[in-house]
């Protein structure tokens, strides 16, 4: 029932977070925003372990490993995945970042020395042939010009980074690396690291100074970022990173929801069928027997979320 909840929780956060990330670009650079987003979260998690007491002695070795965490999906991932939707939409942005649910099977089978299941394989096809039906106008239209090829070059490393990430998050997970002070570290990591190139490129620090921006910022802090992966580091610990990203095949459908309403997107037989696929690859990927692994702790029962407290 925990994992159900957080496997939502995910979805429906992340789902609305990709306008959240639109709201951010223009004024200031992607870099700073990235800067910014994972201070605040880290600034606001590093306060909630101080006020709950929670144990904040880690060796050297595993301050590197938060810090690898943080770097890859804390930084990069997100650094190269704004500055993508600089150049393609945010439709064709959530298609390629869905291969993520590949690159985890790889990557956990190269790292982790993790089995790879035929249940999943087959589900995440399904998933990926469904989310391309869904976004097939915007695929259609897509031109190959020099603005595109830097956006799926830009987007596709992006999603190579969240996938070492996850490989990294889940490595920590088995080492018994508590996911609060994790991501409390990695995102202040992640931050520093953004910080310092920014620093170093010559990008100026600025702020724009309304409703939007900020609005955008505290909203992709505290639900985007500390919320949403506690919810989902915790799932790629208990269901693995495979079963995990399967939620990048439906967080596109909430922002489809959202667009439906906002923007009237319209519907189409295509679309539809798509929608189905990626429910019964779903369906494939999240059944399964039951293995008796033990859960890891997770944030979003630390925060309350949900009534059980890991």
């Amino acid at each position: 029932m925990k994992n159900a909840l957080f496997y939502l929780i995910t979805v429906l956060i992340w789902g609305s977070t990709w306008l959240g990330i639109k709201l951010q670009l223009g004024v200031v650079d992607p870099m700073v925003s990235v800067t910014y987003r994972f201070a605040l979260a880290s600034a606001l998690l590093l306060a909630w372990c101080v006020v709950g007491k929670m144990n904040m002695r880690f060796t050297w070795r595993e301050h590197g490993f938060m810090l690898l965490q943080g770097m890859l999906l804390f930084g990069f991932n997100y650094l190269f995945l704004y500055k993508a939707e600089l150049y393609i939409t945010s439709g064709l942005a959530a298609v390629l970042f869905s291969t993520i649910l590949v690159m985890n099977i790889v990557n956990g089978a190269l790292f982790l020395g993790s089995p790879i299941d035929g249940k999943v394989v087959i589900g995440g096809g399904l998933g990926l042939l469904g989310i391309i039906l869904v976004f097939l106008p915007e695929i259609s239209h897509f031109s190959f010009d020099n603005h595109g090829v830097r956006g799926i070059a830009l987007c596709l490393l992006a999603t190579l980074f969240a996938s070492w990430g996850n490989i990294t998050s889940a490595r920590n997970q088995k080492k018994r690396l508590p996911i609060i002070q994790s991501n409390a570290f990695g995102m202040g990591y992640g931050s520093l690291v953004m910080g310092a190139m920014a620093l170093i490129g010559g990008k100026t620090f600025s702020i724009e100074v309304s409703a939007v921006y900020l609005g955008s910022l505290a909203y992709l802090a505290v639900f985007g970022s500390i919320i949403a992966f506690g919810c989902y580091l915790s799932l790629v610990g208990t269901i693995g990173a495979d079963r995990a990203a399967y939620s990048t095949l439906l967080f596109p459908l909430v922002a489809l929801a959202i667009s439906t309403v906002w923007e009237g997107y319209a519907w189409s037989v295509a679309s539809l069928s798509g929608v189905a696929l990626i429910l019964i690859g779903n369906l494939c990927i999240l059944v399964r027997k039951r293995t008796g692994r033990q859960p890891a702790p997770a944030l979003a029962g630390k925060l309350g979320i949900s009534g059980e407290i890991a």
